[in-house]
């Protein structure tokens, strides 16, 4: 029997006491054992249809039209008694985001006890069995795993941990909402190498809800592409991505980003640096808050040089030193030895009013805009808090610059009166590279600008940076766990683990002939060689 049966399904979301459509018309099946992935942009549906057919909708949501059955029951105007019978016996969900989808204040095996005690289990069978779903989420040592609070967890374990709760009520179907968007190739690889051994040793359904093409070719028995609200088409991968009818999944194809650099290795000249970190070591000391009473090495002896007017890429696994090296390199955080030097002045060793006036060369973009814009900003306020900050010009000179900005980031004047909650992702890290060019630094660093990004507007903003540079004579410190990413934007990369770089060049050299066994690994673990082949 088919397990997801979805029909003619009309979603839409009230606002403004008006029904807006968010999925339109949807038809759509998993079969038992089955993988499909659903993909597309950001708005497109694809999150709103898991919702609906699991009745998690959020309250302005609405069911207008169509059907939704679940293996047998119709989900669809169910009530809430009928659909907790389903969910986590049935259906368990993956949410994207693990320290919103886990409970702060509980340890990890006692949320996953919740969901083996609705089965019945007590005692010690609930606490053997929380192991054993630890261990299948490949949770190494989950004794103590189990004892440990989400915030004491790596990302990965994380995500681990709530692949965990969702076997706990031993499903038919897993629904996965970008399970790995956030997450280092590497670890990335190792999840979903799990949830597709548990589809093939359990003959659990498995739907992934993701933006990323590549992911979905490597894993999906079948691939549904979704565009405001709408099925596009779908298809087997191989079929899907070499021949695909549709210009939009076309488009799809063309933005995901490959392994093949950009940039050729041989450089006629190297021009000279403007950031140099030479010898950076950087110890916390024990009763460091961020590991508890351990002291620890995040960085051993790392040199990094950014050559003036090209991008100069940080990569490596989560925990590996490149943010920590990053905030090294603007002043944020303190090296414990070594030396940083911008633009000829060093700056290790100088106080915070030493520093300031070099902040206004180097500037930073993170990696989540919306939580680095102040909400009751608007756009034009967000803009000139630097040109404010450092007494640049008066309002009327600042408002004009504001103009000039949104400009060079192709975003209209009028959005100046917006606020940061009336922009889409991609809008608001436009934003933000706004912000940071508005002090005119030579040199922006960006901490993962992209990775929660669709394709589309991945490929936008990463166009967007190049053609600044261009323009500019803009330098970049680029940090990605995306070496796809990598490739397209970067000239030359450091590959760091453990605190230390293990290999560095030409990004094209580095990538076609890694010498480290740990960038060969990195490679061998990112997605999509399916779309390469395809295309």
């Amino acid at each position: 029997m088919t397990l997801v049966d979805i029909k003619g399904l009309d979603v839409g979301y009230v606002r403004h006491r008006q029904v807006q459509p968010a999925v339109v018309g949807l038809d759509l099946t998993v079969e038992p054992g089955e993988v499909v992935a659903i993909v597309g942009e950001s708005g497109s549906g694809k999150t709103t249809t898991a919702n609906a057919l699991i009745g998690l909708l959020p309250a302005n949501g609405r069911i207008t039209a169509g059907s939704a059955v679940v293996d047998g029951v119709q989900t669809a105007g169910a009530s809430e008694r009928t659909l907790r019978r389903l969910r986590g016996s049935v259906v368990g969900l993956i949410p994207q985001d693990p320290m919103v989808g886990l409970n702060p204040t509980q340890r990890v095996g006692h949320q996953i006890a919740e969901a083996v005690k609705l089965r019945g289990l007590t005692g010690a069978a609930a606490r053997a069995e929380v192991l054993e779903h630890l261990e299948q989420a490949g949770v190494p040592d989950p004794g103590s795993r189990a004892r440990q609070y989400p915030h004491e967890l790596s990302g990965g374990l994380r995500q681990r941990a709530l692949i965990a709760i969702a076997l706990a009520g031993r499903p038919k179907l897993i629904i996965a909402d970008e399970p790995t968007s956030a997450l280092d190739v590497t670890v990335q690889k190792r999840i979903l190498d799990h949830l597709g051994g548990l589809v093939r040793d359990q003959g659990i359904s498995l739907l992934i809800i993701t933006h990323d093409l590549a992911v979905a070719a490597d894993r999906a028995d079948r691939i549904v592409v979704m565009r405001h609200g709408r099925l596009v088409e779908q298809g087997e991968p191989v079929t899907l991505l070499s021949a695909p009818r549709e210009s939009y999944t076309r488009r799809l194809t063309t933005a995901t980003p490959r392994l093949a650099p950009r940039f050729d290795v041989r450089e006629k000249a190297v021009p000279d640096p403007i950031l140099t970190l030479t010898e950076v070591s950087k110890t916390f000391a024990p009763g460091d808050l961020r590991r508890g009473d351990r002291g620890f090495n995040a960085l051993d002896k790392v040199d990094v040089t950014v050559p003036r007017g090209r991008t100069h890429a940080l990569v490596g696994e989560s925990g590996c030193g490149k943010t920590t090296t990053l905030r090294i390199a603007l002043g944020l955080e303190t090296a414990t030895s070594g030396s940083v030097v911008l633009d000829g002045d060093e700056i290790v060793g100088r106080s915070w009013n030493q520093l300031r006036p070099l902040r206004r060369k180097a500037q930073l973009v993170h990696q989540d805009p919306f939580a680095t814009l102040d909400p009751k900003f608007t756009v034009g306020q967000s803009i000139t808090e630097p040109l404010v900050s450092f007494r640049i010009g008066d309002r009327r000179s600042r408002a004009e610059r504001a103009r000039e900005l949104l400009d060079q980031v192709a975003l209209p004047a009028s959005y100046l009166d917006r606020l940061p909650s009336e922009l889409s992702g991609g809008q608001r890290q436009r934003v933000a590279i706004a912000r940071a060019l508005a002090l005119c630094p030579d040199l922006i660093m960006l901490d993962e600008p992209v990775s929660a990004l669709d394709v589309l507007v991945q490929e936008q903003i990463l166009q967007l940076l190049t053609d600044l540079q261009a323009a500019l004579g803009l330098s970049y410190l680029f940090v990605s766990h995306d070496l796809a990413v990598v490739a397209e934007v970067a000239h030359t990369v450091s590959v760091m683990s453990r605190g230390k770089v293990v290999e560095h060049g030409p990004v094209a050299a580095v990538f076609t002939h890694p010498t480290s066994p740990y960038t060969r690994e990195l490679i061998d673990a990112i997605p999509g060689r399916r779309v390469v082949d395809a295309a």
